[in-house]
């Protein structure tokens, strides 16, 4: 025992001394060896050995027991000394609510705040105007603006009808289309630039001219029809699809200095633009623009009121052109309404063609 007691005093001595600890692990280390040699030169019952105490085999299981124990604090110390800190997990990501159908997402509150404090919009308008489907005949002059802003608008989804390539000759007034666009499809070069407006929106394209067996289909999957075209024969067209569906029409033309838009909606009391203008004019008595010319800026003035008209209808906000004629002169700066009325002997939403006049109650 008299070995254990000197060890535990040099240990006490060195702690309380303050003695590095390598230097009090060296004398312990040396003063073990020296018991261990002890009990291995001298045989059993001499004095030193019995001085040391204990028995070689408890000293060298003491010393293996101490090895153990060093070794696994410097293992300990290696570690830290050349491991490298976890790095702290980086916070979660938040994660977006899935937007409610209709419901508007942070992006498109941002994008139509200017709509949204107007009291006559709101958000319910704006929800309106993501969830409306409308389609426009042509992507020329008219149809230039109306898409464009529509598009700004945030209608949701967005059909566009016309055959018809970009040429030189359109980029006066057209301001949909780009140098770089001559010669595409109007509906692919309309399309490309509405969504690079706003691409949360979808457009449809339709590269065709309607005919009747196609336009009953086409209108009826869409709430609102704006026709921008710029023929008689085609307005008439879409006009009778357009009472067959029971489809609200916004109807603009244009003319040299002179441009006009309304309404067309007999199925809520309005007359359609057969009642207004029940015959197409002969050739050469109402010259298109490639013959008898147009301001360029005109199909932007009527066009974008054609939008706002758009606007208004599918948010429910102010009062539309239902059953008024809006007539813009350019020239002169200056615009007067005419009121407009059904006929009865209309040939397309007359009484022969469809419910009496007085059964259609004006839309409010």
């Amino acid at each position: 025992m008299t070995g254990l007691v000197l060890l535990a005093g040099v240990i006490a001595l060195g702690l309380v001394l303050r003695v590095p600890g390598r230097m009090i692990l060296a004398v312990l280390a040396a003063l073990w060896a020296s018991f261990v040699l002890a009990h291995l030169i001298f045989a059993e019952g001499h004095p030193l050995r019995g001085a040391v105490g204990g028995s070689l085999s408890g000293w060298l299981g003491l010393g293996a027991a101490a090895a153990v124990v060093l070794t696994y604090r410097a293992g300990l110390r290696w570690l830290r000394a050349h491991a490298q800190p976890l790095p702290e997990p980086a916070p979660p990501l938040p994660q977006a609510a899935a937007p409610k159908p209709g419901a508007l997402s942070p992006e498109e509150l941002e994008r139509y705040a200017r709509h949204i404090f107007l009291r006559e919009v709101g958000g319910t308008g704006q929800r309106r105007l993501k969830a409306a489907k409308v389609l426009v005949v042509g992507a020329g002059g008219l149809g230039a603006p109306v898409l464009l802003y529509l598009a700004a608008a945030g209608v949701g989804t967005i059909g566009v009808v016309d055959d018809d390539t970009v040429s030189l000759s359109n980029l006066q007034r057209q301001v949909i289309h780009r140098t770089a666009d001559i010669g595409r499809p109007k509906v692919a070069s309309a399309r490309d630039a509405m969504l690079a407006l706003n691409p949360d929106i979808a457009v449809h394209t339709h590269p065709l001219r309607l005919t009747e067996a196609e336009a009953g289909a086409l209108i009826a999957d869409y709430d609102l029809i704006l026709d921008g075209s710029d023929n008689f024969d085609t307005r008439h067209l879409v006009n009778r699809a357009c009472v067959a569906a029971g489809k609200p029409l916004l109807s603009g033309a244009i003319a040299q200095w002179e441009g006009q838009l309304s309404l067309f909606d007999p199925a809520h009391g309005a007359p359609c633009l057969a009642c207004v203008f029940p015959v197409i004019p002969a050739a050469g008595l109402a010259p298109s623009c490639a013959e008898a010319g147009v301001v360029g800026a005109l199909p932007g003035v009527i066009g974008t009121m054609m939008a706002s008209e758009a606007i208004k209808e599918i948010t429910g906000a102010g009062q539309g052109l239902r059953g008024r004629l809006l007539i813009h002169d350019a020239l002169w700066g200056e615009s007067r309404q005419i009121v407009v009325k059904r006929r009865n002997d209309c040939p397309v939403c007359g009484a022969r063609h469809g419910a009496p006049l007085d059964s259609l109650t004006p839309r409010a």
